[in-house]
């Protein structure tokens, strides 16, 4: 058994990295999924994804689960020659999938690891492209499950994450003995080459100090032999292998998120859009005006809704690792900014239905009024007309 000492950072050098490259890409479809579970995707079992626990989370997880398919690897030629693709679909009742696909991977410098930022195969196409089609097979596949579908679909959200083995181990020393490098000490030491990955640059001298704190600023770490280093566009994961896919899964889960804000946002600049070219013209009166307060309501409550159940497929309690992992996600790909734009806007929304509320009161109190005056000129030329007999 071959025994792990750590040593500093700036005394060993790691010689090979290993480990896989995990492409997330979310794809909104529909309004959203049915409850009812999907038996069959593309020709193979559906089941319900779960994440074990780990010493970093409880063992109570309170993930939401939900229905996943996993589809034949692929054999296609890389920048690095033959790789092996794995592909799994996931299902999300927010009508939402994410398609996952693996990578795996072995050089001897993060620089080499640039060319798969997006893949692209000996064939010219890009995978992006045949995901896209993927996507379009699943979306036709599932249209029976689907509550109001979309036409066509939007552009992928895609997110990159580079996962390393861990723990990064050095050289063999003098005495015969393999020693291991703190992760976070080793990103100290690596930190333009890690940026350097994460923006898909082509070289670390060609960034600047701040590019480099600032693509890099945001690492989680649990013990010393773990880091998650999370941009905007990609991520870079060391750990051991077994816990990836708790840690992927939370990057899946923001991602979806992510994706499905812009869908929302799409929806609501279209309504309010409409709502203001309605309110203004002249269908905003009458009949017109009782059918644009139903649409106006419709599309409150529906967002207001789905925005609940996206915020509960990522509920964290408490202060554990992965919640920090999520933070530090929804920070960087400015949830809290989509959340508030679409409030904003429902809110925008909610002014124009109350300011239609308002007006039809004001015209059916200006109805009665005339009514009341209509009925007391009425009561006048009976009473005259009595007196005259």
């Amino acid at each position: 058994m071959t025994l792990l000492t750590q040593q500093p950072a700036a005394a060993t050098q790691v010689e090979q990295f290993t480990g896989e490259i995990v492409y997330l890409y979310a794809f909104d479809m529909a309004y959203e999924m049915e409850r009812r579970p999907v038996r069959t995707l593309l020709g193979q079992q559906v089941a319900e994804f779960s994440v074990e626990a780990s010493k970093r989370a409880p063992r109570q997880l309170l993930f939401f689960r939900p229905q996943m398919v996993r589809l034949a690897p692929m054999e296609r030629l890389g920048p690095q020659g033959p790789i092996r693709i794995e592909r799994a679909i996931k299902l999300l009742p927010v009508g939402a999938i994410s398609i996952t696909v693996r990578v795996p991977f072995r050089c001897q410098n993060l620089g080499e690891l640039i060319a798969f930022h997006d893949l692209r195969f000996a064939n010219g196409s890009y995978l992006y492209d045949e995901v896209r089609e993927l996507a379009e097979e699943v979306r036709r596949e599932l249209r029976p499950h689907l509550i109001r579908p979309v036409d066509q679909l939007a552009d992928e959200e895609a997110y990159t994450v580079f996962c390393i083995n861990g723990p990064l181990t050095s050289s063999k020393n003098g005495e015969g003995a393999e020693a291991y490098v703190a992760a976070e000490q080793w990103l100290a030491g690596h930190r333009r080459e890690v940026a350097t990955l994460l923006t898909e640059e082509a070289g670390p001298a060609h960034l600047s100090d701040q590019e480099a704190i600032e693509s890099t600023g945001r690492y989680f770490s649990y013990y010393d032999r773990d880091l998650a280093v999370i941009d905007w566009d990609a991520a870079l994961i060391i750990d051991e292998p077994r816990y990836f896919d708790e840690t992927l899964y939370v990057m899946e889960l923001a991602n979806v998120q992510l994706a499905e804000l812009e869908a929302y946002d799409r929806i609501l600049d279209a309504a309010v859009e409409r709502s203001y070219r309605d309110v203004s013209g002249r269908q905003g009166r009458g009949r017109h005006a009782t059918r644009i307060q139903r649409e106006l309501r419709e599309i409150r409550i529906d967002l207001a809704r789905m925005s609940d159940e996206l915020l509960n497929i990522t509920k964290f309690f408490g202060d554990w690792h992965l919640a920090r992992i999520y933070q530090g996600l929804s920070a960087r790909f400015h949830l809290g900014d989509w959340h508030r734009s679409i409030d904003e806007k429902l809110k925008t929304l909610d002014d124009l239905y109350q300011l239609l509320r308002t007006e039809q009161s004001n015209r059916w109190m200006l109805f009665l009024e005339a009514s009341m005056a209509l009925l007391f000129v009425i009561d006048l030329v009976l009473l005259v007309i009595g007196l005259k007999k």
